[in-house]
């Protein structure tokens, strides 16, 4: 290993996620979705995934949030803020849970990951609906969907701001509460699947 390689792994393990949160120890309750979130302190990696077509999952689950929370007409292309708007829900979270954040943001993309969904299959000109299983990296897709979605309906035209809506998704969905819109979206996903099994 040259000096520069070693150097670079030693800033690496030391590094933190706005200079503040630690990425190392995060404890993961899914197997499947294990290997599509990745945890690294970079937030911004400037396009680098696009070339292919699953390397979105190199990147780090906090950057997918943010560019997840920036697919709204009002906040295209505002990285910068959106970055904020998650530095700050990420202050709040800590407040609230005295946890990691980015340990409060895995479990929430895991509570709202759905499991199962239905497809429409053709028989001779009727649709019928069934019941398949997701695959994982749709599931982490999925979910940061849901939380994305829910954010902007609980602060857009209301006194919420997105930070504060954002802190109260992702701890209500690490929660695992339904009474947060990506938790019951995801029930709601489910409960059809089950009816069309």
């Amino acid at each position: 290993m040259s000096e520069a390689e070693s150097s670079e792994s030693e800033s690496e393990t030391g590094a933190q996620l706005f200079g503040v949160w630690s990425v190392d120890d995060i404890e993961f309750r899914d197997p499947s979705t294990e290997r599509y979130i990745t945890v690294t302190p970079i937030a911004h990696t400037m396009g680098r995934h696009a070339e292919k077509q699953f390397k979105k999952s190199d990147i780090s689950i906090v950057e997918r949030l943010i560019n997840r929370l920036m697919q709204t007409d009002e906040n295209t292309g505002k990285k910068q803020q959106t970055t904020r708007i998650v530095r700050e829900a990420f202050e709040i979270v800590h407040d609230r849970t005295e946890d990691n954040p980015v340990q409060i943001l895995v479990r929430a993309v895991e509570n709202s990951a759905p499991r199962e969904e239905t497809v429409r299959l053709k028989y001779g000109g009727i649709s019928v609906p069934k019941a398949v299983d997701v695959a994982p990296q749709r599931r982490v897709d999925q979910a940061l969907k849901f939380i994305a979605e829910g954010v902007y309906n609980s602060s857009f035209k209301t006194t919420t701001d997105a930070a504060e809506a954002l802190a109260q998704q992702l701890v209500g969905a690490a929660n695992n509460d339904v009474q947060t819109y990506s938790v019951s979206q995801k029930e709601e996903k489910e409960r059809v699947a089950a009816a069309a099994r």
